[in-house]
């Protein structure tokens, strides 16, 4: 699995990086040359809507979605291991539900045919995020869940204090700067 997280980070990357120089491209183009290129908004939309649903199973994978376990935190090892496993069936249901829901959409925009409106290009094809980026949402849920059941890791969001500290941590103190 580790060419797939390669393979989702560069693409999270390449994604930003493109929306990036499109967009400076764009401003480029717009003030020194009073020239605009007319499918650069929807293409910087397009690469913006994949980096999101990329970018939704890496946060899952990295622990780097954020939510309220105060309550969890104050549960004992098996309830806390309980807790986990079933809220992780439920983001799995959830991401399965979009999986199945996205290709019945993708299916329908298919059949209807209808272009996008500035770039050459049929709807369906930039709309196969849907059903691609909650496959994988589904398989960090999987993922968190067989973790959750083994007993490796019992949380699905990452901890900020506890980061925090350990960035403190590792941060030198200021007699050791100067």
């Amino acid at each position: 699995m580790a060419w797939l997280e390669k393979l989702e980070e560069g693409l999270i990357a390449l994604l930003l990086a493109s929306m990036t120089a499109i967009t400076f491209g764009q401003v480029v183009a717009r003030y020194l040359f009073n020239y605009s290129f007319v499918w650069a908004l929807e293409l910087t939309t397009v690469l913006f809507a994949w980096l999101i649903f990329l970018g939704m199973s890496y946060g899952v994978r990295v622990g780097a979605h954020i939510g309220v376990d105060a309550a969890v935190k104050l549960l004992g090892p098996r309830a806390a291991r309980a807790v986990a496993c079933v809220a992780a069936v439920l983001c799995l249901l959830y991401a399965v539900i979009f999986v199945v829901g996205g290709a019945i959409y993708l299916q329908k925009m298919y059949s209807i045919g209808i272009e996008m409106q500035d770039i050459p290009l049929p709807q369906w094809v930039p709309r196969l995020v849907l059903p691609f980026g909650f496959s994988l949402l589904a398989l960090r849920f999987c993922q968190a869940l067989y973790r959750a059941i083994r007993g490796r890791d019992v949380r699905l969001i990452g901890d900020e204090a506890e980061d925090a500290l350990k960035l403190r941590a590792d941060a030198p103190t200021r007699s050791e700067q100067e």
